[in-house]
Parts: C-alpha cells; structure tokens; sequence
C-alpha cells in the first residue's frame, strides 16, 4: 500500500520565491520509516516520473519538523513563517530549500500514519527479504 501526495512547492530563496513547483510526497508501507519528496525535471524537458529527483528521509523527521527543526544530516525540517514547512536538502553539489504547505503535509501524514501507526513500522519489515538481498541471493 502506498499514499501520495501532490505538493506544491516553493524556493524561498530563489529569484521568483512564489512560483510553485509541482511535488509529491510519497509513502510506500514497504518503507515504513520513510517518506520521499519527489521533484520533477522539467527544466530539461523530462517528462517522465522515472527521471525526477528523489529524497528519502525519516517520515519521523517531517512529522517533528512541522512543529520544531529537526535534522543533523542531508535533510533538515522546521516550520516556516507562514503556515509552511521548510524542507532544506543538502548535497554535495549545494543546498535547496523548499517550503511546503503545512496542510498538506499533515494531511499526508496522517494518511500514511493510517497505514502505519507509529511505533508499528516494525511490523511492516520484510526483514528476510531484505538480508537476502543484502547478501546478493535474491
């Protein structure tokens, strides 16, 4: 099972901050501590969904993220000045910011939160699967 979310996201602190970018955010309960944002290349001309950048990080993270900042590593999460919640993505080649409705970001949370109730992702682990093909069986 799985939840989607279409978000349109905005750059801050770009040249045009108000322009949105279409996103989504994704859940997979195959995942079930993850969350993706998933951003289209259309500024190449790709129109395809396989050829979109995507990050995953901890769904706990955006969740504490909508209230306090949160985050140490690649992805960092607080709430924005107005009704938003600011994703920063950092990577080797630099940084973005983003910034997100907060609806729908609770929104999408909630639904994922449906399918799997925190403290039972657990639960969701096909860990057998997973060793298998860490060790290149399967």
């Amino acid at each position: 099972m799985s939840a989607v979310q279409p978000v349109p996201v905005t750059l801050p602190g770009s040249p045009l901050p108000d322009v949105p970018v279409p996103a989504e955010l994704r859940f997979d309960t195959a995942l079930p501590y993850a969350v993706c944002l998933c951003l289209p290349l259309a500024a190449c001309g790709a129109s395809d969904d396989r050829l979109g950048v995507c990050w995953y990080f901890s769904r706990e993270l955006l969740n504490e993220g909508r209230h306090a900042p949160v985050g140490g590593g690649d992805v960092k999460v607080s709430p924005g000045p107005h009704g938003d919640v600011r994703i920063t993505l950092l990577s080797p080649a630099g940084h973005a910011v983003l910034s997100a409705p907060a609806d729908l970001v609770t929104a999408f949370l909630a639904d994922s939160y449906a399918m799997v109730p925190a403290g039972e992702e657990s639960d969701h682990l096909d860990i057998d699967t997973t060793v298998t093909r860490l060790l290149g069986q399967g």
